[in-house]
């Protein structure tokens, strides 16, 4: 006899004696006679294949499963599914509840992104859904990331096509809040090439190093994927006697002796000087220039 008890599994994360550990918790109606819970737990595979790795019979609304990097690795979505039985008889049976997917191991906020050669900075946030264990007395409780970006059209030699502000993000012990155990946050802007190349696809690569357990030392999380879009540049010149070409296409000449700030951004620190001097005009006055300084 099939009965619903809406028993709403969740899955929870844990440091039980050190080791990483995932809590299933569900409601415990009361009823007569006693239940008996029979747990299912089973991982979705990076691979996509669902697969049992353990199940238990409690008298208890929990149920714990250790991440040992064997059976339930770090980059597995976890499922726990819950059947209660009557514990005399076991005729009486509910219905099967499973819970959401909790997924175990990095995750980064946004997964994706699309920026522009703007200039602007875009906030990455990098968190660990399990808790940071400590292996030894002389180790601190985190996780190091050492982080690199890829272009992925790898079969034209392009210079980088974003830029992080930090190449590597510590991820340090903190007691779990939500899906957050550990949480850091870095930048990440598009490089300005001044090239219409066309939008261009990157991914930022994070790397655990240093890390013994082999929870750990096996995993790789997941690249994020940022897209650029490419902005028409603009150009300015200054050329010959000299003659000045401005970004929006006005024209002048400026034939004067002297240092001038030929451009300078409204908005950061950025400006060109030029130094003009007399290159020998024989009919009227030339200047040529004969230095530039770039902030």
């Amino acid at each position: 006899k099939l009965t619903s008890l809406a028993l709403q599994p969740v899955i929870t994360p844990e440091l039980v004696q050190g080791h990483v550990h995932l809590k299933c918790t569900y409601s415990h109606p009361s009823s007569k006679p006693p239940l008996l819970y029979i747990v299912v737990w089973s991982r979705l595979s990076t691979s996509g294949k669902r697969e049992q790795v353990q199940q238990d019979s409690t008298l208890q609304s929990f149920s714990y499963v250790v991440m040992n990097g064997v059976n339930l690795r770090l980059g597995d979505t976890v499922f726990c599914t819950v059947t209660a039985f009557t514990r005399d008889t076991q005729e009486q049976q509910s219905l099967p509840e499973e819970s959401k997917g909790f997924y175990a191991g990095i995750k980064f906020l946004p997964e994706s992104l699309q920026i522009a050669e703007d200039g602007k900075e875009h906030v990455l946030t990098v968190l660990s859904t399990v808790p940071i264990a400590c292996p030894g007395q002389d180790d601190s409780c985190k996780i190091t990331l050492r982080l690199s970006t890829e272009d992925l059209d790898s079969q034209l030699l392009r210079p980088p096509n974003i830029a992080l502000s930090a190449c590597q993000v510590d991820l340090l012990w903190a007691p779990c809040s939500g899906s957050s155990c550990a949480a850091a946050a870095l930048t990440v802007t598009a490089v300005t090439d001044f090239a219409l190349d066309g939008n261009r696809i990157s991914r930022i690569r994070a790397e655990p190093v240093g890390w013994r357990d082999l929870l750990w030392r096996a995993y790789t999380p997941q690249d994020v994927k940022v897209t650029v879009q490419d902005l028409p540049t603009g150009n300015c010149y200054s050329f010959t006697d000299p003659h000045i070409i401005t970004f929006d296409g006005w024209r002048y000449d400026n034939y004067k002796i002297g240092t001038f700030l030929l451009c300078q951004s409204t908005s950061r620190a950025f400006e060109v000087h030029v130094r003009q001097w007399d290159c020998g005009g024989h009919r009227s006055a030339a200047a040529c220039n004969c230095g530039v300084a770039v902030r």
